[in-house]
Parts: C-alpha cells; structure tokens; sequence
C-alpha cells in the first residue's frame, strides 16, 4: 500500500512541478503592461483622442502641475485644448511631454530618438515624463525597434537613440551603456488604441 502511495505522490508532485515551469506566452501589449507596471511605470489606456485629453488633464491635476514641455506639434494640439501654459524649450523642472518611436515589450522599455529628446540627453530632461504612444508602436524586443526605426526613416536616421528603463526616480541602471546617465523618470504612459 505504501508503494502506491509513493508512486501516485510522486506523480502528482511532478506534474505540479511541470506545469509551474511551462512558460506563460503573453501577447505584445500584455506582456509590454506587465514589465512596464512592474518597473513603476503609471499606464493609463484610451481608446478615443477624448479619453487621451481627459487622461492627460488627470495627470496635471494629480501633480499640480500648471506648466509643460512639449516639443511635438501633434501634442501642442492635445495641450492646447488643456488651456495649460506650454513651452517648447525642455526644462529640467516642469514635465516633458512627448512621443516615443517604439515601446519594447520584452523589457517594458520606452525608446526614443532625436526625433522627441532633439539633442538633450535623457538625464538632462525632467525628472517627469509624459508619454503619448499608440498600440501600434509595441514591438518584441529592441532590435525589433531599432529596424523599425531604420525602416521608417529609410536615408535620414535619426540620432539620439535612447531609452527609459526604470520608472522610479530613484533606482539606478548598472547597465554599462548607460553609466553615467540616469535615465530613470517618474513616468506616465497615455497609451491610444489605434489598432
């Protein structure tokens, strides 16, 4: 009797075990969200230009903010109905609004080119970020984003190829490419449905 015990008890042991270790396969944005939260990152969904607007407001009333950056015309639009005093110079103490060029989903990473941070460094900007990205935007993994980066701007690459990776202000990147520079931000990610 204690022969079928041990048998059946170490069956059922080593089917728990397998099923613990079989890999949970997520899609782009589900994975992408789990990282990205897990990093600290703050993510609010929208699935209208409305909903981005009133997102965008929340955000400046829950910090009391009355300024922002924003470098980008499309934003200016979004930022113009706010009624919020703009500016398109980057200020290392008033928010920075902006796009991105790719969200990296294997990492939650946020990339970014010349095209939104122009030739300032990410460690030179506000210590708040504000990013305008759509679903569209979500790729593997880095080297995803770097292609597609090369393919949209076929002959005229963009310079300035960073990216956030930690969403609490005060957790530092032992990573080597990034010795010196801090690229971590309080960060708020308007994410719009496009698909």
């Amino acid at each position: 009797m204690n022969f079928f015990k041990k048998l059946f008890k170490s069956y059922t042991e080593s089917s728990k075990e397998e099923i613990n270790r079989q890999p949970v396969n997520l899609s782009l944005d589900d994975l992408f969200v789990h990282h990205f939260i897990n990093k600290g990152g703050k993510f609010l969904y929208s699935t209208s230009i409305n909903e981005v607007i009133i997102n965008l407001e929340n955000i400046l009333k829950e910090n009391n903010w009355e300024n922002i950056t924003c470098t980008d015309f499309d934003l200016l639009k979004i930022t113009q109905q706010l009624k919020i005093k703009s500016q398109d110079t980057p200020n290392n103490t008033i928010p920075f609004f902006t796009s991105c060029e790719h969200l990296i989903a294997n990492k939650g990473d946020i990339l970014f080119s010349s095209n939104q941070l122009g030739s300032n460094k990410i460690s030179e900007l506000s210590e708040n970020f504000i990013i305008y990205a759509t679903t569209s935007q979500l790729v593997k993994n880095i080297s995803e984003g770097l292609t597609g980066i090369k393919t949209h701007f076929k002959g005229n690459i963009p310079t300035n190829i960073s990216s956030i990776t930690n969403y609490t202000i005060q957790k530092n990147n032992d990573d080597f490419l990034n010795y010196g520079n801090s690229n971590s931000k309080n960060l708020y990610l308007l994410l719009f449905e496009d698909l």
